[in-house]
Order: C-alpha cells, then structure tokens, then sequence
C-alpha cells in the first residue's frame, strides 16, 4: 500500500485525450472489479475509486501541463499585441502631428497667394507697366524687365507651393486614416488575446482542481482499502480453502459409480450462454492487498435469468450453494485425455437440476445470476480435469458463439 502511495505524484504526462481517459477508467475499473471479485462492498467500492482515478490521473496532469503551456504562449501573445498596439497608437499620433504641420504650411501658403490676388486686384500690373514706362534707356528696360519677371516668377512659385502643400496635406491626412484603423486593430487583437490569457489561465486552474480531486480520490480510496485488509484477506483465505475443496470434492464424486467413468466423446463444447466474454482464466495479484488469486474460470456476461446450457452431456455431481461461488454447478462428463472431466457453472440465480441428474448437451440447467461474490450479472464457467481447473477458451468454439 505504501509502494501505491507513493506513487501518486510520479505519473509521467501523458497526451489529453479525455475519451481516452475515460476507457482507460473503465478497463481500469473492470480489472479492479475482477481482481476483488472476493473482497466485500466496501473494498471494492474503494478499488473502482482507486482504480478510476489512477487511470484518469495522467490524462488529467497531461492536461494540466497543456494549459500552462497554452497559458505561457496567450501571455507572450498578449504582451506582443499590446506593443503593437503602443507602437500603432504612436505611429497615429505622429501621422496627426505630421497632418496638423501640413495643415499650417497649406494655411501659409494660402495667405501669400491671397496677398498677391489682392495685389493684382488692385492693380499691381498696371504699377509694373509703368516701371517699364519709366525706363531711361535699353539697359534701364533690361534691368526693370528682369525685375518684373522675378516678381512673376516669385507669384507663379507662391501659388505652386500652395499646390504643393495642398497635396503633402491630403498625403499626411490620409496617412492618419490608415494609422488610425491600424492602431484601432491592434488595440482589438490585444483585448482578444488578453481574453485568451484570461480563459487559458482558468482552463489551467481547473485542469490542476481536477488532479488535486484525482489526487484526494486515490488517497482516501488507499485508506478506505487498508481499513479492509483484515476482513478482506479473511476472504481470500476462505476462497482458496474453498477451491481445495472443490478439487477435492470433483476427484470423489468422478470415482463413485454415478459418476461414470467413461470416456469423454462430445467434441468441442457448447456455449453455455449466449453472451460475451468480460474475465479471462488464470493468476491474479491484487494490488491492494498484495495476494495472488487463481480465477478458475472465465466470466461470460449475460443478463439477469438468461438459460445456461450444458457444455455437455454428462452426470450433475454438485448443484447447490458454493462460498463466493455463489449456486454452483458441476457436471462430470466423463475421461478426457485419462482425467476425469467436468464443466461447472458459478453465481446462478437458479438451479434447475439436482445431483444425481443426467443432462444432455444443451440442456437448460439453470439461469445467469449475480449470487456469491458477483460484481454483476455473468456466468463463471469452468473447465476441471482431476478437479485442477484449465482455461475454457481452449475447449470452447474460437468465436464464443
């Protein structure tokens, strides 16, 4: 028990797949069940937590780490999205600074033109006439000509600038627009990816609850199975002082005269009952309680009252009440390979026959129960020769059908 409860934090992290923890629990729970097939109510109530939990227990930490993981990378995603967001926000800011500066130049520039509209409106021209009137000579008209054309020259560049600066506005302004829709997007994937921060740091609080709930099941389960032991292993005493017993019993009933002694010729055995195989013949080490436990027989499940036939033809030599077998039958069928041979049938919820009574080969003998130490509605069906119990698979159709 101490080995079991050490082991509660060194399961390796296994990949999240919740369906598969979940049929993990449920074979780990069969196991259980048909290991403790002997053990009383509350035992096994323990070991199917016990059990559930540690099959659960990697996927749950699995999980765990998936989510701090998921948890990290939402974080870095998030602190990256806000840069880009700063960074976005600064850009607008910039691009407005840079549109209102374009915004005064166009304004300047303006008032200039303006000034020489209203110039010429008030008959500037009419003035540079009369410069070029006033000339005294040749060079004099030269000179005042090359004056008038640099005053044109000087207008025709104020109005282009105008121009100019009217477009380096539309430029900046524009500019502004597109920093502005950046910096509002940045802005929406930060919110959305701190949500995701959010959501994934509480997916990790809850993958990490459940392990902590895992954790607390299989320790209480521990208890609950060490508080058992005594009357637990009383159990497996008795079950294999029981087992001595049948041996004992099958080898006397084949050497009296209503047991036959013939040879065995029926071939390959019939299905007792329709239904399909959920335990397997042989050994079994309870982890629980650290005992090995022959299961002398394998589990065939079937409903509640399903017919149970017989394998064979042959002479019932036990039919009644067996320990943790529950009603028990066992019919003798005879010398197979120079031992005698019989078939029983285990956990009946009725006998129909009696000893002493000759069945045929599928015959209704009795009907599936749950009696003696039953974890649910099946048949324990045995193979004996000499008593010793051998695996029924190999005696029965490959397809137990």
């Amino acid at each position: 028990m101490c080995v079991l409860a050490s082991g509660l934090t060194g399961v390796a992290p296994a990949a999240a797949d919740p369906g598969g923890d979940t049929r993990n629990a449920r074979r780990a729970v069969a196991r259980a069940e048909a290991v403790l097939e002997d053990a009383n109510i509350v035992a096994r109530h323990a070991a199917r937590r016990f059990a559930a939990a540690t099959a659960a227990l990697p996927g749950a930490q699995a999980r765990v780490a998936t989510a701090r993981g998921l948890v990290v990378a939402a974080r870095v995603e998030a602190n990256t999205a806000r840069r880009a967001a700063a960074a976005a926000r600064a850009h607008y800011g910039g691009a407005v600074d840079e549109f209102e500066q374009a915004q005064l130049r166009v304004a300047a520039a303006r008032e200039r033109v303006e000034r020489i509209a209203v110039a010429s409106y008030m008959g500037s021209s009419f003035a540079r006439a009369n410069v070029l009137v006033a000339a005294t000579g040749p060079a004099d008209v030269m000179d005042r000509l090359e004056l008038v054309d640099q005053i044109v020259r000087k207008q025709h560049a104020e109005i282009d600038a105008l121009a100019a600066a009217r477009w380096t506005a539309r430029t900046e302004q524009d500019e502004a627009g597109l920093a502005k829709r950046a910096a509002e997007d940045a802005a929406r994937a930060a919110t959305e990816k701190l949500a995701a921060a959010r959501s994934a740091q509480t997916a990790a609080e809850r993958a990490r609850a459940g392990v902590v709930t895992l954790t607390a099941n299989r320790a209480k389960a521990l208890v609950i199975a060490n508080s058992q032991r005594a009357i637990v292993l009383a159990r497996y005493r008795a079950a294999k002082a029981n087992e001595t017993r049948i041996r004992n019993a099958l080898r006397a009933y084949a050497a009296r005269a209503h047991g036959g002694g013939g040879p065995y010729a029926g071939g390959m055995l019939l299905m007792p009952v329709h239904g399909w195989k959920s335990s397997d013949f042989g050994e079994r080490y309870d982890p629980y309680y650290r005992v090995w436990q022959l299961h002398a027989g394998v589990d065939l499940a079937a409903g509640g009252g399903t017919p149970i036939h017989a394998a064979a033809a042959g002479r019932v030599i036990q039919a009644g009440w067996n320990g943790g077998y529950g009603d028990y039958t066992c019919v003798y069928h005879g010398k197979f390979a120079g031992r005698d041979f019989s078939t029983c049938y285990g956990h009946q919820s009725r006998i129909l026959v009696r000893v002493g009574d000759y069945v045929t080969r599928g015959e209704v003998i009795g009907r599936v129960g749950t009696t003696g130490a039953s974890t649910g509605y099946h048949l324990h069906f045995e193979t004996r020769f000499d008593g010793v119990p051998r695996d029924p698979v190999h005696y029965l159709p490959p397809c137990l059908c």
